[in-house]
């Protein structure tokens, strides 16, 4: 490692949560879900046991086998977030922002099945405001049923009807309308009907192994009511079916919401208001916390030891998240790395990984102390989503595992083959203001790293909402660029993005034999099959590297919750997905 360049970056260490000092692109779930098969004819109804079980209603009446039986209803849940969110629209923007409040008030047809007693492993689409589904024996057409007694909030024009196919027939316009930068996430879908108010029918052009995930997948369809045609502005007000009631959004302040007394799982949310303050300082933050002014924050690494201490009975929670940072390139065919893939495998030769997450994790420290850190490379796919991610450097790599060795002289020999012995000069952007210090220590670091092998780089550090997440992250932009990914609840988001013609193919790269690789795991029914594919596309990734992956979100992040908060460890979902709105805080209480 080159530690002249750790030490300008020794203190500059913290947490990768963003949202509700977890909720965010981070998520508080652990890693890995199961997938849903989809053989033969199938259907499935939503239980109405115990959230320990696989289902979407747990029981709000004290039993002897009731997790909640002796939860204290009432009370206000406070979280902190650093910046504004673009807008509060669920469609309205990509951002991870918009993402993570859409889920308090808004449902999806289908959701995760988190709990106390579900593991990780455990982790599936299961119905939200969708009762029950059945699919065809080719798994090409699948037909679902809306949840009775799935009301809006009562809130005008809505005012507390019951959800029906006219809504949801909204919500997939707004999703695949052309201007949508998701719309391509569901071009595997050939039609959708509606025979009536209360049925759907989803035609596929061929099997697809995630479909119920892409229909639990927060980043995608939310249902919203049809009033939000012209009658009321979704920018400036929520109404949805979902467990909270959206009160105000005061911007640089705070986002408030009650608890929706109508919500299909009766009995739930627990508490009765979520409030979310805007504070963009750290230090602050820390005080609020310290002072159990928020039950809910995201400590730096370099400050966990302490607050244990400071803290009486904190709770921690560590987890991997599904979160992948990376350096993508612009797709001027004159540029170096459009050129020749030797560039690409250089600049990813060029960054020591480990010394990365030291740096922005602090693994050999805590781990001193006695915390269960790790820090493991993100390929392609993120460390986190264990299901389908190869590690670059086991057994599976390939013989591209050589271009995530930290190796200057390889590097620097690589662009001298390419035509670049005394390297090239560009331009290196990033969102500065938003993804916090992890990342944003990570991102220097890296060009300090970009510039050893010959790499001499302009920095521009982009405002997030103006230009980062709706131009360059769109691959609208000149240069190296470094962001994360988009955190997908399955792995197929990952190579359907990357290497299709998905608008967010940041780099809009063309790669036939990626391109078909993606499309055949889409299809394969098979998970042993479907997992030989995903390796197959991390191999021969790795040898082109249109994308290079880097270590913000791949080492372990914490979670702190103050002592009297309820379920806060025990409830999981989807690490680095936005729903925990739905999945998790309804089931929170404070003792």
């Amino acid at each position: 490692m080159a530690s002249e360049y750790w030490n300008r970056f020794a203190k500059e260490r913290a947490s990768r949560r963003r949202f509700l000092g977890v909720a965010g692109v981070a998520g508080a779930g652990a890693a890995g879900m199961a997938l849903v098969g989809c053989g033969g004819s199938s259907s499935s109804k939503t239980p109405t046991a115990g959230l320990a079980t696989n289902t979407a209603a747990p029981n709000a009446t004290a039993t002897p086998n009731d997790p909640f039986a002796n939860a204290k209803k009432g009370g206000t849940y406070k979280g902190v977030q650093q910046v504004d969110p673009p807008t509060i629209d669920p469609q309205g923007n990509a951002s991870f922002l918009t993402k993570g409040f859409s889920a308090f008030s808004y449902s999806r047809l289908f959701k995760y099945n988190s709990g106390p007693g579900v593991k990780v492993a455990d982790l599936k689409a299961v119905p939200d405001i969708c009762e029950s589904y059945t699919a065809s024996s080719d798994a090409l057409t699948w037909t679902i049923k809306l949840r009775q007694g799935a009301k809006f909030h009562n809130i005008a024009p809505v005012n507390g009807r019951q959800v029906d196919t006219d809504d949801v027939k909204y919500s997939w316009g707004r999703l695949t309308d052309a201007k949508n930068t998701n719309a391509k996430q569901v071009a595997f879908v050939d039609s959708v009907t509606y025979p009536d108010l209360q049925t759907v029918v989803f035609k596929l052009k061929a099997p697809n192994a995630a479909f119920l995930d892409v229909l639990a997948d927060a980043n995608i369809l939310w249902i919203m009511p049809k009033e939000a045609d012209g009658g009321f502005d979704p920018a400036t007000k929520m109404i949805g079916t979902g467990p909270w009631i959206f009160d105000s959004y005061t911007p640089s302040q705070s986002i408030k919401w009650h608890r929706n007394p109508d919500w299909y799982m009766s009995g739930f949310p627990l508490m009765d208001n979520f409030e979310v303050d805007i504070i963009p300082t750290y230090a602050t933050q820390l005080a609020q916390f310290q002072a159990g002014s928020i039950d809910e924050f995201g400590p730096q690494s370099d400050d966990l030891v302490s607050l244990k201490s400071q803290v009486k009975d904190v709770q921690l929670l560590g987890v991997i998240s599904q979160l992948m940072s990376f350096f993508y390139f612009d797709a001027d065919p004159n540029s170096p790395w459009t050129k020749n893939n030797l560039v690409r495998q250089a600049v990813s030769m060029s960054l020591d990984r480990d010394g990365l997450t030291d740096l922005g994790y602090n693994i050999k420290k805590l781990q001193a102390a006695g915390l269960d850190v790790q820090g493991p490379w993100n390929n392609i796919i993120p460390a986190g989503m264990l299901k389908f991610w190869d590690d670059p450097q086991g057994t599976n790599a390939g013989t591209g595992a050589k271009n995530f060795k930290y190796n200057v002289a390889d590097a620097k020999a690589a662009l001298s083959a390419a035509g670049y012995p005394d390297g090239f000069s560009t331009k290196f952007q990033y969102p500065a203001s938003v993804y916090g210090p992890i990342f944003n220590s990570i991102a220097e670091a890296s060009i300090q790293f970009l510039q050893a092998i010959g790499i001499k780089v302009t920095t521009e550090t982009q405002d997030y909402a103006s230009k980062y997440i709706t131009q360059t992250f769109a691959g609208n932009f000149s240069g190296i660029a470094f962001g994360y990914e988009t955190p997908f609840p399955e792995g197929g988001g990952y190579p359907t993005r990357f290497f299709t013609d998905n608008p967010l193919n940041h780099g809009h790269v063309k790669d036939p034999q990626l391109a078909q690789l993606a499309v055949q795991q889409q299809q394969e029914l098979d998970p042993v099959k479907r997992k030989a594919l995903f390796t197959q596309i991390q191999q021969v990734h790795a040898e082109q590297m249109w994308y290079v992956p880097n270590q913000a979100g791949a080492g372990t992040g914490f979670t702190a919750f103050q002592p009297n908060i309820q379920n806060a460890i025990s409830i999981r979902t989807v690490p680095g997905s936005y729903p925990i709105g739905t999945e998790t805080y309804p089931f929170y209480w404070k003792s």
